[in-house]
Parts: structure tokens; sequence; C-alpha cells
């Protein structure tokens, strides 16, 4: 019994094969989830939202019981240990944020929790539930943690390059910038060509640091998004080796140099 229900209330993972209860439990959540953000977008509170999160955290409470309950299958032990260290594992912890604040809805006893208001802002936390019942949430997630070295040497040029530019503009056209860190919000806008406009050069030194810069960004942007893509394409091969599929990366144009000797 304790089995099956870890099984369906585990968010399936498409190399061990489709569960219908388990893709059904997962839809459910997430539309939970989506409804319980709903009363964050209005400033009152009305009886339909204060419907809405009664429901969503009854759910969400039992959910966490059930998962606490079934802690033994997910960590793979046996004993008292497992049940010890779920409360502690980062997913179960938002998951007691995200219920925590309407504590304050359900007993008089719990309007102590208003002088905290600042918990109602953890409801937000509740959109990362989303990941643990997202399969493909799920395999990004899996591509980050396998690229953080890439990445992280990406991001390390990034912020070097920002550094680097914001003291040569600092340097040469120190009459825009009130501060170094201004020089720093600058470069950081530059290398993302975002450009906001409330800070620009004026002089053609700045500007010629000004249009190097967004070339660079250019460059720096693209280099995470096909280390991601490629680290996506891998992920999913894994996933869909025991199903006899294969994706593959779009070919590289071949030139023909038959002909071009010909020519």
């Amino acid at each position: 019994m304790r089995k099956r229900l870890f099984e369906i209330i585990e968010a399936d993972d498409l190399a061990d094969g489709y569960d219908p209860a388990s893709t059904i439990y997962d839809a459910v959540m997430i539309v939970l989830i989506v409804l319980s953000l709903l009363p964050l977008t209005v400033k009152a509170d009305p009886p339909i939202y204060t419907l809405f999160e009664r429901v969503t955290v009854a759910v969400f409470t039992l959910d966490y019981l059930l998962r606490w309950a079934t802690a033994d299958y997910k960590f793979r032990q046996s004993g008292l240990a497992p049940f010890l260290r779920y409360p502690f594992s980062p997913m179960a912890i938002v998951d007691l944020l995200s219920i925590l604040p309407t504590l304050m809805m359900i007993h008089p006893a719990f309007r102590l929790l208003r002088v905290m208001r600042l918990l109602r802002a953890l409801r937000v936390l509740r959109v990362i539930k989303v990941v643990r019942y997202s399969g493909t949430i799920r395999i990004l997630s899996e591509v980050l943690r396998e690229s953080r070295q890439p990445l992280a040497a990406v991001l390390s040029l990034a912020a070097g390059y920002i550094i680097l530019s914001a003291l040569v503009m600092f340097t040469v056209e120190a009459e825009s910038f009130d501060n170094f860190f201004e020089a720093v919000y600058w470069a950081t806008m530059s290398l993302t060509t975002v450009g906001y406009g409330d800070i620009f050069p004026v002089t053609t030194t700045g500007r010629v640091v000004t249009m190097f810069s967004s070339l660079m960004g250019i460059a720096i942007i693209a280099l995470p998004s096909s280390i991601i893509t490629a680290g996506y394409i891998r992920a999913l091969n894994r996933r869909m080796e025991p199903q006899g599929t294969h994706v593959e990366m779009l070919p590289t144009p071949q030139i023909n140099t038959e002909k071009t000797e010909k020519i």
C-alpha cells in the first residue's frame, strides 16, 4: 500500500515507463499550484480565492504527509533514519514553507503569525513545487547540474569582462558616473544588450567601448544557450534509450568538394 502510494506521488520518470496514476497526480498538483498562486495576483482576498487557498493547502498538507510516510522508499533506507531525514530535505522544506503562511487562516491560534506578514510572500515558493511534477523541468535541472562547470566558466568570463569594461568606462568617462557601481551597472546592461538608456556615454571613446561591449555581449550570452541545448539533447537521449529512440542535433551543412574543385 505505501509502496504504491510512493510510486504515485513521486514524479514519473520517462525511463521507468508510463504510470497513468502518477501522471494524473502530477497534472492535478500542477493545476492546484497555479490555483494557489491566484490570491497573490490581487490585493484583496475574495471568498472564491479564500476557498482556493484552503483547498489547495489541505491537498499540499496531505501530499507532504504522504511523502513523509513513504520516506523510506524515497531514500531506500529502513528504520527511523529516513523519516527523520525527510523534513530537512530541500523539497520538504519548500513544501512546509509554502503551507505555513496559510495556518493563520485555519485557526485563530495561529493569528500571531500575522506579525510575520513576510511569510505570505513564501507562498511564491509553491512555484518551485512544479519542478517535482514537471518532467521537462526535471530534465532541465539535470542538465544545469551536469553543465555547471562550463556554465561557471562562461559566468566567470562574463563577470571578468563586466569588471574590465566598467573600469575602462569609469576611467575614460568618469563624469558620466557618480560611483563605480554605476559603471558596473552600465557594463552589465551593455553586455546583456538591454541598454535602458538611463546611463549612456557622451564621448567618442565611451561610445566605442559601448559598441564593443554590446558585440561581446552577443557572443558571451550565446555560449550558455549552446551548452544547455547540447546537454538537454544528451539528457533526452539517455531517457529515450530504453525505448529505442534517439534525438539528434541538426546536421552541419557539408560542402561538396568535388563540385568546388570543378568550379
